[in-house]
C-alpha cells in the first residue's frame, strides 16, 4: 500500500472531501506510475481519480463502527513519534 494513503474511516472530525480526493489522486498515481500524466493520458487519469473519490466517499460513508472515533491530534502525535523511532530523529 501507498505510505501517502492515510486511514479516513472514523475519525473526529470526519474526513473532508478534499482528503479523501487526495487518497484517491495517490492510488491512482500508485496505480499509474505517473505522477503527471501526459496530455494523452490526462483525461483517463481525471476520470480515474473522480471515480476512486467516488467509491472512496460511498465505502467511508457505508461503514459502521462500535468503536469511538479516533482524535485527529492524538493519531497525528503517534504517527511523529513513530517516525522518530524509526528514522532516530530527536
Amino acid at each position: 500500500m501507498c505510505r501517502n494513503i492515510k486511514t479516513l474511516f472514523n475519525f473526529d472530525p470526519p474526513a473532508t472531501d478534499d482528503e479523501i480526493r487526495a487518497s484517491a489522486l495517490q492510488f491512482v498515481r500508485k496505480l499509474s506510475g505517473f505522477t503527471r500524466p501526459s496530455q494523452a493520458n490526462a483525461a483517463a487519469f481525471d476520470k480515474a481519480v473522480d471515480e476512486v473519490t467516488a467509491a472512496a466517499r460511498t465505502l467511508i460513508a457505508s461503514l459502521s463502527t462500535t468503536a469511538a472515533p479516533r482524535d485527529r491530534g492524538i493519531e497525528a502525535e503517534k504517527a511523529r513519534v513513530r517516525s522518530r523511532v524509526r528514522y532516530g530523529r530527536a
